[in-house]
């Protein structure tokens, strides 16, 4: 698996309870690289404010001023790929309400992000409608056999990571394509 950065300290768990910087980070990554400019062409917002939350983003260490740019038109790169929220069962009340704040920012953008794929997939041509959707399941798993399932996965997804940053490696025809993956268990 991809190197995975364990976020634990509330104040940079809270810089994610915000949609836009989700958005922010989805571009930027999904980009390789990314100006305030850009940012704002995509997002609706003003340049000023996309310039605003990227330096946020960048004062927790989520971004970071890539190379090339002109002027004041600095792109931005993300600092790792993956990450995980909170210290777990022993953290802190403020580092959980800052996990629970910064993951239900998250999931907010991510479900309203499928669901608007979703409502809009008829306008695909039919090779995408038929290869995009959505699937879920309820197994009886371990802790161990979940953590296995989702490295396996993220280990799937990290196959086509190169193709971010190197756009020669995408084969024509490649999309933009967002891979949503959540692992829940029923509480007892």
């Amino acid at each position: 698996m991809a190197d995975e950065k364990q976020i634990t300290d509330p104040k940079a768990l809270r810089a994610l309870a915000h949609p836009l910087r989700w958005q922010l980070l989805e571009i930027v990554g999904r980009e390789g690289s990314a100006t305030a400019t850009q940012c704002a062409q995509e997002t609706g917002e003003s340049v000023a404010n996309c310039s605003y939350h990227l330096n946020l983003l960048a004062r927790y260490d989520y971004v970071e001023k890539a190379e090339g740019g002109q002027g004041r038109e600095k792109p931005w790169r993300l600092v790792g790929d993956h990450q995980r929220f909170g210290g777990g069962g022993d953290a802190d009340v403020d580092t959980q309400l800052a996990t629970q704040a910064a993951s239900s920012a998250f999931l907010d953008y991510e479900l309203a992000l499928i669901r608007d794929r979703v409502l809009h997939l008829h306008l695909e041509p039919a090779q995408w409608q038929e290869s995009t959707g959505i699937d879920n399941g309820n197994e009886f798993l371990t802790p161990g056999e979940v953590e296995e399932f989702r490295h396996a996965v993220r280990d799937l997804m990290d196959r086509f990571r190169e193709r971010r940053t190197d756009p020669a490696k995408r084969p024509d025809g490649a999309r933009s394509v967002n891979l949503f993956f959540s692992a829940t268990v029923k509480p007892d």
